[in-house]
């Protein structure tokens, strides 16, 4: 294949439509725009959505659901970690400030959660950390204390 032959498929490219050119063309006369109203005239604009006066849809429905800026901003405040990422931390002292030196939670975070998902293999203590009952059984088992 040459870029020098190179052409569109067949049906892409069609003729463009002559306007207002005899009726013969079957887009003579009204020129396709149809009898009368608005959009037949020159300028005939309204806006998307705007329904002849009648009132339009997005204003006939009820309002519905809001976003708290509050929830939001709390929602970045507070994560949930899995139990087997501890694994990785050398000290069994496990607390915000740890996490955060670490790199597991950013700094935005005020509230974590631990919850049960693969295995912990070491002892750890847990300091202001909310935990799942099963993330606490499962501390417990290998030899550490939730506090």
């Amino acid at each position: 294949m040459q870029l020098n032959s190179l052409k569109p498929a067949v049906g892409a490219v069609q003729p463009r439509r002559r306007i207002g050119r005899g009726i013969g063309t079957g887009f003579g006369k009204t020129a396709g725009r149809g009898h009368k109203g608005q959009k037949s005239r020159a300028g005939g604009f309204h806006k998307t959505g705007f329904e002849g006066g009648q009132m339009p849809l997005q204003r006939r429905l009820p309002k519905r659901g809001f976003v708290s800026f509050k929830k939001n901003q709390a929602s970045d405040q507070t994560t949930t970690i899995r139990l087997s990422v501890l694994n990785s931390l050398e000290d069994g002292n496990v607390d915000l400030a740890v996490l955060q030196k670490h790199g597991i939670i950013n700094n935005r975070v005020k509230h974590v959660k631990l919850y049960l998902s693969g295995q912990i293999n070491k002892k750890i203590v847990t300091k202001n950390i909310l935990v799942t009952n099963g993330a606490k059984a499962a501390i417990i088992a290998a030899g550490g204390n939730v506090e």
